[in-house]
């Protein structure tokens, strides 16, 4: 079986990722790079947002690959992630030969036209290239692990009633995991690994400025370092790359080209950041104060102190 992705060393990989909009570190190119050049499926750990579904997207356009999605949910069985029989178009076989007197053969209802592609059989049927990814793969069952390890152990899928599909070029395979539950050590022992985290400042102004070109220099560094200092506060869901983008798209179509003064201006536009009721009340207007001019949190002990030392 040969690969379906032409090879590249980690630098050209990480220029096309750039050109096609996802700016990845080079530890994030080089990790791709020695997964495509071993062969070996990529798991990505990392919180929600930081970017590990665009990578696999951004993957395939700069490749020019075909991009198959599995989403991963509690049950996810073979029918849905591999492969189910066309039960209709059998029924319309088997009446059509009882028509015509002839006797209905197993090979007439069981073969390789009857089958319906789910994304596991999809990605391993491609004739050009192609990137599988396996999204949240920590929500599936590990049952449906145990199954997952024939495909990326020898990229085939076994069929009782025809037998082995095996693959004829090998996808590059990215599994996601938002570490909801602990993976097994078998699916783990299979792939690469990467933890992405958050982007450093730096790193997320170039992204954003990448994706949202139209919007002020100055409103797009204060947003970042917003949501940056936002990340360290006690929320239920932190917001993640995704959500900068949205705020700073929100606030440039309201012809802002820096962080608004008017607090009750900013606090209209917090439903791009925060996506729980929680969330949403714990940030007061005079907290968001505090976080647009970096101030942290004065806590109990620092209030304690304040009047210990003071006058």
């Amino acid at each position: 079986m040969a690969s379906s992705i032409p090879p590249l060393d980690e630098r050209a990989l990480r220029e096309q990722l750039q050109r096609v909009g996802y700016l990845a570190d080079a530890d994030l190119a080089t990790t791709v790079w020695l997964a495509q050049k071993l062969q070996r499926p990529l798991l990505i750990e990392g919180d929600a947002g930081v970017g590990k579904t665009a990578l696999a997207t951004a993957l395939a356009a700069a490749q020019g690959a075909e991009l198959v999605r599995l989403q991963c949910f509690e049950g996810l069985d073979l029918a849905q992630a591999a492969y189910e029989w066309n039960y209709g178009r059998q029924l319309m076989a088997i009446r059509l030969h009882e028509g015509r007197g002839d006797a209905v053969r197993e090979s007439d209802v069981f073969a390789r036209d009857f089958l319906l592609e789910r994304p596991l059989l999809k990605a391993i049927s491609q004739r050009g290239p192609c990137v599988l990814l396996i999204d949240e793969i920590d929500r599936a069952d590990e049952a449906f692990e145990a199954f997952l390890l024939e495909v990326l152990a020898d990229y085939q899928i076994t069929v009782p009633e025809i037998g082995t599909i095996r693959a004829q070029h090998i996808p590059q395979v990215i599994l996601t995991s938002n570490g909801t539950r602990e993976l097994s050590d078998a699916l783990r022992r299979r792939c690469l690994y990467h933890y992405l985290d958050y982007p450093t400042v730096a790193r997320e102004v170039a992204i954003v400025k990448t994706a949202v070109p139209e919007a002020d220099t100055r409103l797009v560094e204060e947003c970042v370092q917003f949501v940056q200092r936002l990340r360290h506060e006690d929320l239920a869901k932190t917001p993640g790359i995704a959500e900068t983008l949205d705020w700073v798209r929100a606030l440039h179509q309201l012809n802002q080209h820096t962080l608004p003064d008017d607090m009750a201006v900013l606090l209209t536009t917090l439903g791009c950041l925060l996506k729980t009721r929680e969330d949403r009340f714990l940030l007061t207007g005079e907290r968001a104060l505090q976080l647009v001019e970096g101030r942290r949190t004065v806590g109990v002990a620092e209030k304690a102190d304040t009047v210990i030392a003071g006058p």
